[in-house]
C-alpha cells in the first residue's frame, strides 16, 4: 500500500503459450507480488500477439511491466526498479566455491556420522578434501574447452603443453575419487602432488609475482572467482593431502 492507503499496481505483458511459458515473466510476477503490488497479469499466448505487442511498444523482449502507466522493461530492469539488482556478469563473486566448499564439508560429516557415529573424524577430513577435488573437477568439465582456455592463461605447464589444460580434470576427479577410497595410493598420491605442485606454483607466479588480476578456472571455465586465495588454497589441499595419505599409506 501507498502512503495515501492506495494499492499498488503493476501490469505484466508475458509470454505463456501451450509449448512455452516465459520463465522470466513468472519470476517478475513473483518479485512484483513479494513486492506487495496487484499484478494485472496479461498473457502473450501466440507469436503473432508477442510480436505486435513488442512493435506497438517499441521492445525487442518480453515480459515487460508496466508501473503507473510506464515502462519499467523486462526482467533485469524490473529488479533493478524494485532497489535489488542483477549482479554484473563480470562482477567478482566467491559464491560457487564456498557453495562447493560447504556441500563437500557437509558431505564428508554425514558420511562419517554414517560410517563412524561422529561427523567429526580423521576419515570426515580426508573426504571433506576428495570431495572438494572430485566436484570442482565436475565443474570443470561442464565445459572443458572454456575451462582449458583460461586455465592456459595462467598455467606453466598448460602454456607449454596445451593438452595438459584438458587432461587436469579427469586427473584432479581420479585422485580425488581414489583419495576418497584410500584405493590405488601409489597412483592418486603421484597425481595429486604433480597437479597441485604445478597449480599452486602457477597461481603464485601469476597472482603474486607477476601481480596479474585474472579469473581462476577452479570452478570452471565460466567463473567470475578471482585468481588467488582460493586456487591456491585447491592446489594446496591437493598436496596436502597426498602428503597425509603417503605418511598414513
Amino acid at each position: 500500500m501507498t502512503s495515501d492507503n492506495t494499492p499498488k499496481r503493476a501490469r505484466l505483458h508475458r509470454m505463456v503459450m501451450d509449448k512455452h511459458v516465459c520463465p522470466y515473466g513468472v519470476k517478475s510476477r513473483w518479485l512484483l507480488e513479494k513486492s506487495g503490488y496487484i499484478v494485472d497479469d496479461r498473457w502473450l499466448t501466440t507469436r503473432e500477439e508477442t510480436d505486435a505487442f513488442k512493435r506497438e511498444h517499441k521492445v525487442k523482449t518480453t515480459p515487460q511491466t508496466f508501473i503507473d502507466d510506464k515502462r519499467i522493461g523486462g526482467y533485469t530492469e524490473l529488479r533493478k526498479y524494485l532497489g535489488d539488482p542483477l549482479p554484473e556478469e563480470s562482477a567478482t563473486s566467491y559464491r560457487p566455491v564456498i557453495a562447493v566448499f560447504v556441500i563437500a564439508a557437509l558431505l564428508a560429516m554425514a558420511v562419517s556420522f554414517h560410517a563412524f557415529g561422529s561427523p567429526f573424524t580423521v576419515r570426515a577430513a580426508e573426504w571433506f578434501v576428495s570431495f572438494t577435488m572430485a566436484i570442482l573437477a565436475m565443474l570443470k568439465l561442464q565445459d572443458l574447452e572454456k575451462f582449458s582456455t583460461m586455465f592456459v592463461g595462467y598455467d606453466l605447464l598448460a602454456q607449454r603443453w596445451v593438452p595438459y589444460s584438458y587432461a587436469y580434470p579427469f586427473l584432479e576427479a581420479g585422485a580425488g575419487v581414489l583419495m576418497a577410497a584410500h584405493a590405488l595410493n601409489w597412483l592418486s598420491i603421484p597425481v595429486a602432488l604433480f597437479i597441485g605442485g604445478i597449480g599452486a606454483a602457477s597461481v603464485y607466479y601469476a597472482v603474486y609475482v607477476q601481480k596479474r588480476a585474472i579469473k581462476c578456472a577452479c570452478v570452471g571455465g565460466s567463473s567470475s572467482v578471482p585468481l588467488g586465495f582460493v586456487s591456491l588454497t585447491e592446489n594446496l589441499f591437493m598436496i596436502g593431502m597426498a602428503i597425509w595419505m603417503l605418511f598414513n599409506a
